[in-house]
C-alpha cells in the first residue's frame, strides 16, 4: 500500500493566501488575510499546506495570548481550507493536521483550536417546521436530519480518535463560530423561484415594503455612523452589548481594502427614515448576512424583509450558490428567546446547516486547562 507524501505547512504570504482563496469556490469570510486585521486583539499569521512545491491549502491562524506568559492559543475560525474530501479518506486527517500541529506549535500554541465549514447534517425546510410544530421534540439534534455526510462523520471520528475535544452541547448559542447555520440555496434558481419558496407572511412583508415606498440602496463607509447608531438602538431593545464603532468602521476598511465587493452595506430608507440596515459578506460564490439593525418605528413597513429581499436578489445576480443567514441555535421551543429568529430565517425557505463544530486540541494539557478556567471565569 502505498502512502500518500507527507505534507509541510509553513507560513505564506498575504498574496499567497489569497490566491489560493482565489482557486476555491468559497472559503469563510473568517478565513481571509482581512479577518486577521479586524481582530486587532489577536496576532494573526496566513499559513499554507504544501504538497512539494504546490500551495494545496490555506489558514488564518489567530493567536491569543495567555497571562503573564508567552504562550498562545492558536485558533482557525471557519477553517482551515484544505481539502477535506481527502481528509476523510482513512486517517488521511492525520496527514493535513499533523504538520499544522508541528506549525503553530513552533509558534509557542499550548492548545489549538478549529472550526471546519465541513457539512456534517442538513435538515430540510419542511423537517425544521414539522419539528417546531410538535410539542415532544425540543432540540434539533433529536430530529431525524434529511442527510447525513459521509465526509463529516469520518471528519468527526478521526478527530475524536486523535485526541481533538468535540464542541459542547449547549442550549443557545455557545462562544464561537456558530455550529448550526441557516441557508438558502441559490444555485439554478431564479429570482421568481426563490420568492416562491418564501413562505406567505415573507411574501406579504415584501409586498408591503414596495407599496409603502421602501427603498434599499447600496452605503459607504460615511454612511457607517448612521448604521451604528441603528445597531446600537437594536441592542438595546433586544438586550445584547453591541459591538463599538471602531469594530465596524476597522471591518470595512480592512474588507473592502482587501477586495472591493468583499463587504457591502445595505440602507432601507421609508420616507427618508433609515428603517433598516445590514452588511453583507461575500467570498467567492458564498455570500453571508453579517450584521443586522432595524428601528422600533415603522416596524409595519417591513424594512427587514425588504432589504433582506435585497441582498439575496444581489448574491444570486453576482453568481453565489449559497445566501447564508448564519447562526441558528440548536433548542425548537417556541418559548425559547431564539425561536423568532429561526421562525424568520425559515421564512425564506431555505435549510438548516450543521457543521462538524469547533474542536480542540490541548497541546499542553496543564496550559490548556489553565487558559480554559481562565476564560470561563471572564465571561
Amino acid at each position: 500500500m502505498t502512502h500518500a507524501p507527507a505534507l509541510l505547512v509553513r507560513r505564506i504570504t498575504r498574496a499567497e493566501h489569497l490566491a489560493a482563496i482565489g482557486e476555491r469556490s468559497a472559503v469563510s469570510f473568517l478565513q481571509t488575510p482581512a479577518w486577521g486585521d479586524v481582530k486587532r486583539d489577536w496576532r494573526s499569521e496566513s499559513v499554507g499546506w504544501f504538497d512539494g512545491d504546490a500551495l494545496v491549502g490555506a489558514g488564518l491562524v489567530l493567536y491569543r495570548k495567555a497571562p503573564r506568559i508567552r504562550r498562545y492559543l492558536a485558533y482557525l475560525p471557519e477553517g482551515p481550507a484544505i481539502d477535506w474530501d481527502d481528509a476523510a479518506k482513512q486517517d488521511g486527517l492525520q496527514r493535513w493536521l499533523d504538520p499544522l500541529v508541528e506549525h503553530v506549535k513552533g509558534q509557542g500554541a499550548f492548545g489549538l483550536r478549529m472550526g471546519p465549514t465541513v457539512v456534517r447534517r442538513r435538515w430540510s425546510n419542511g423537517t425544521v417546521k414539522e419539528a417546531f410544530a410538535d410539542d415532544g421534540v425540543h432540540r434539533l439534534r433529536d430530529v431525524t436530519p434529511d442527510e447525513t455526510t459521509p465526509v463529516g462523520t469520518s471528519v468527526t471520528d478521526q478527530l475524536t480518535a486523535a485526541g481533538w475535544r468535540p464542541p459542547p452541547e449547549v442550549d443557545g448559542f455557545a462562544a464561537g463560530q456558530p455550529q448550526h447555520v441557516f441557508q438558502l440555496p441559490l444555485s439554478g434558481r431564479s429570482t421568481e423561484d426563490l420568492l416562491r419558496g418564501f413562505n406567505q407572511l415573507w411574501r406579504r412583508n415584501i409586498k408591503k415594503a414596495d407599496k409603502a415606498g421602501v427603498t434599499v440602496t447600496l452605503g459607504t463607509a460615511d454612511d457607517l455612523p448612521a448604521f451604528h447608531e441603528l445597531y446600537a438602538q437594536t441592542a438595546h431593545r433586544d438586550g445584547f452589548t453591541p459591538r463599538p464603532f471602531s469594530y465596524f468602521q476597522g471591518m470595512w476598511d480592512a474588507m473592502t481594502t482587501e477586495a472591493a465587493e468583499r463587504l457591502r452595506l445595505y440602507l432601507a430608507h421609508h420616507e427618508g427614515d433609515l428603517v433598516a440596515a445590514t452588511t453583507m459578506v461575500r467570498v467567492g460564490e458564498h455570500a453571508w448576512y453579517s450584521y443586522g439593525a432595524s428601528s422600533t418605528a415603522k416596524r409595519d413597513v417591513r424594512g427587514s424583509n425588504a432589504v433582506q429581499w435585497r441582498m439575496i436578489r444581489d448574491a444570486l445576480d453576482d453568481g453565489c450558490e449559497v445566501y447564508d443567514l448564519r447562526g441558528i441555535t440548536d433548542t425548537l421551543r417556541e418559548d425559547d428567546p431564539h425561536a423568532g429568529l429561526i421562525r424568520f430565517k425559515l421564512g425564506t425557505g431555505g435549510e438548516v446547516v450543521e457543521y462538524v463544530g469547533e474542536w480542540d486540541l490541548p497541546i499542553s494539557r496543564v496550559l490548556y486547562s489553565a487558559f480554559d478556567l481562565y476564560m470561563k471565569r471572564r465571561s
